[in-house]
């Protein structure tokens, strides 16, 4: 019996859950600073990051595998886990996915919770309150699960 649609819930979820370690338990602060810069050290801050998150990836979805004895195959995973590494980096590197915002119209919910938002989250004495909170990182986020998305079919069809 094929039991495609299991393994796609069971490969989603550990994609999911080892997406939100990898973002943000393993990534560095180093790294989570210095990656959307628009240099050299950018990108390898970017490529360092997803290097490490892609291994936390295929770390939780081995042993997924081994728990739940799913059929994947190797050529599915190592897709799978490419396409969505790309489509991180992509994001990552920040400017790209502010372009692909704006372009969409997206630039007043992409600025939420930012200085540059006219109802930023403010102090007592009215100075801006840094949050973690804001429209970019709802969309990055997003932009994340869709592409965990994409990987999971990927793993589970192939």
């Amino acid at each position: 019996m094929d039991n495609s649609a299991g393994t796609f819930a069971a490969v989603f979820v550990a994609l999911l859950v080892a997406h939100s370690v990898g973002d943000h338990w393993i990534q560095t602060g180093w790294q989570a600073a210095r990656k959307g810069e628009p240099n050299r050290t950018g990108r390898i801050a970017c490529g360092r990051h997803v290097v490490t998150l892609t291994v936390t990836k295929a770390v939780l979805l081995l042993i997924a595998v081994a728990v739940l004895g799913l059929d994947v195959g190797a050529v599915g995973v190592v897709l799978g886990l490419g396409v969505d590494a790309a489509s991180h980096y992509w994001a990552d590197r920040r400017s790209t996915l502010a372009r692909l915002a704006m372009a969409c119209r997206k630039r007043e919910f992409y600025n939420m919770g930012t200085p540059a938002d006219p109802l930023h989250p403010a102090t007592a004495h009215g100075g801006y309150a840094p949050t973690l909170g804001t429209g970019a990182y709802a969309l990055d986020q997003s932009w994340h699960h869709l592409w965990l998305f994409v990987a999971a079919l990927i793993i589970a069809a192939v």
